[in-house]
């Protein structure tokens, strides 16, 4: 898929990585690009539409599939990251909010959007994953399951959406230097470098997007011995 014409709706799309996204999408030459947000007033690049959108409210997420009937391209891109291990007395209540936005708020998505994305012809889906659906840590130890499942539901709505010729992408990332990762002292990289390797897969027709050098090591290690992702736990 090219983006010259295309629908697009991005969730999280008022700052950091989603905003990155609704600026390469008009320099693509998107014919619409609607911004979900919260707070739609926080959306303030010119070119977009500002949506109402929490990932969490079902009533938010019908409404906007239904209002935004013309999409062709949905970015679940919206996400939280707390930091704390699994054996913090904070780490169940931690976990649930995170599922919320993280699994459950892209899975509501495309199941709203997925009639849309029927009726324009089938489309595509970009689901923004992270490094952190293969390694972990205390740090960021309930982020990293979330993203895990995150990855899985990727897999398993490529598979179901097949049939009606939507495409669905994962983008894996590092640390992306945007708000999210305020006070991480990590290498980070720019969120443009991300969403260009985004878009040019999803041009490619790429199902995996590995976007910068640690997510493209990390996952060349996954089979090497002793498997990275053992390595990292005991770090």
């Amino acid at each position: 898929m090219q983006l010259n014409q295309e629908v697009v709706f991005i969730s999280g799309a008022n700052r950091g990585l989603g905003l990155a996204f609704a600026r390469e999408a008009l320099a693509r030459g998107a014919k619409k690009v609607y911004a979900g947000a919260r707070k739609p007033e926080s959306v303030t690049l010119a070119g977009v539409i500002p949506v109402k959108l929490d990932v969490t409210n079902e009533q938010d997420i019908a409404a906007v599939a239904a209002q935004c009937s013309d999409v062709t391209l949905l970015i679940n891109n919206a996400g939280v990251a707390e930091t704390g291990s699994f054996l913090s007395t904070a780490s169940e209540a931690m976990l649930l909010r995170q599922l919320e936005v993280n699994v459950l708020g892209p899975l509501r998505l495309t199941r709203a959007f997925s009639p849309v994305l029927a009726n324009n012809g089938g489309g595509a889906v970009i689901n923004v994953l992270s490094v952190a659906s293969w390694v972990t840590g205390p740090v960021l130890a309930t982020y990293a399951a979330t993203k895990s499942a995150a990855w899985s539901l990727t897999n398993a709505l490529r598979q179901e959406l097949a049939a009606q010729h939507t495409h669905v992408l994962g983008l894996h990332a590092g640390f992306i230097d945007t708000d999210l990762t305020t006070g991480l002292d990590v290498p980070k990289v720019s969120p443009q470098l991300i969403v260009t390797a985004a878009f040019d897969g999803l041009q490619q027709g790429a199902m995996q997007v590995l976007a910068d050098d640690i997510t493209k090591q990390v996952h060349q290690a996954l089979s090497a011995y002793p498997q990275v992702y053992l390595v990292a736990a005991q770090q």
